[in-house]
């Protein structure tokens, strides 16, 4: 699909579609703290962790399921994912009443692994990173004759997770920044072109981890790219490869990419933990490690918001 082929239209068309299967999550001011994060502007986080599968991944795919005839439901759904995505197609299968089977790679936590489980869906752990497992589940969808739900590279997917710029800038239109973690690239792809159809002049930075910068590493080489090694703990921003439509849509809306640690990232979900009580994985805290770290410069008085996109025990289990 060209990515002049992703419309406004298409991203509201979704959200009428998700509307009371998904939550509308809160856009958290996070004034006052201890320590400011942007002292000369502020921040607002929205909090995507409180999802009902802990993740804004629940948006693409609830979106998906909607546009799928009972046929494909009845076939069954699978899919492969670093966990969170997993969640989303066990929760919509679980809603459409449909078998639902997840390959995950094998450094997928034992409580994802559970978790996805009480959804009702099988579980198939198989390689080291996403995009080994991924080539197990597309050959048993095609084996076994079951609907494949792609967690990145789905134009409805990211028409799906595009919703939460919509409710982001219907909550507060003068928001100037948006920092967004980067994975294969489905959110961002989403948040980015739906955030600059709507107002143009936004800023959309990306964050990646160090040891899994695909998308950064397709920028800096002017074309997509495939990582030969993955070194990063936080295990759902990690494939050696994204596709071509993603890309291209990063390329179009996405003003920066920056880098981050995954000790930065430790660090961003501890202080989310003890500043706010947010419960956030390494994913969720990727755009406060860029804040923290000083990776981007702002104007006085601009109004940032950082997408939490998933919920996790990082923050918590660092302060044990």
């Amino acid at each position: 699909m060209n990515t002049d082929a992703i419309n406004l239209d298409g991203f509201k068309l979704a959200k009428s579609r998700i509307n009371g299967k998904v939550r509308e999550t809160p856009l958290l001011k996070s004034q006052p703290l201890k320590r400011d994060l942007t002292p000369q502007g502020s921040l607002s986080l929205k909090l995507e962790n409180l999802q009902p599968t802990g993740s804004f991944k629940v948006r693409g795919a609830i979106n998906t399921l909607q546009t799928l005839k009972q046929e494909q439901k009845n076939k069954g759904l699978i899919t492969a994912s670093g966990g969170n995505h997993g969640l989303a197609v066990a929760y919509a299968a679980f809603l459409a009443q449909v078998p639902a089977r997840i390959y995950l790679p094998t450094s997928t936590s034992p409580e994802k692994l559970k978790k996805i489980q009480s959804w009702g869906a099988e579980t198939c752990t198989l390689g080291d990173v996403w995009d080994e497992a991924n080539k197990g589940a597309l050959a048993e969808a095609k084996e076994a004759n079951m609907t494949y739900i792609h967690p990145f590279a789905d134009p409805n997917v990211i028409y799906g997770q595009g919703t939460i710029s919509l409710e982001v800038l219907e909550m507060n239109p003068d928001i100037d920044v948006l920092l967004v973690a980067i994975g294969g690239g489905g959110l961002i792809a989403g948040v980015a072109a739906a955030a600059k159809l709507v107002k143009p002049e936004i800023r959309v930075v990306g964050v990646e981890p160090i040891g899994a910068p695909t998308h950064h590493a397709s920028r800096k080489a002017g074309e997509l790219v495939t990582l030969s090694t993955i070194d990063t703990k936080a295990g759902t921003l990690a494939p050696k490869r994204s596709e071509e439509l993603n890309y291209g849509l990063i390329q179009k809306y996405v003003d920066d990419i920056v880098l981050v640690s995954d000790s930065a990232m430790q660090d961003a979900a501890q202080w989310l933990w003890f500043e706010l009580g947010i419960a956030a994985e390494l994913s969720g805290a990727a755009g406060i490690a860029a804040l923290s770290n000083e990776l981007i410069t702002f104007k006085a008085g601009t109004n940032v918001c950082s997408i939490v996109c998933g919920g996790g025990t990082d923050g918590i289990s660092s302060a044990i």
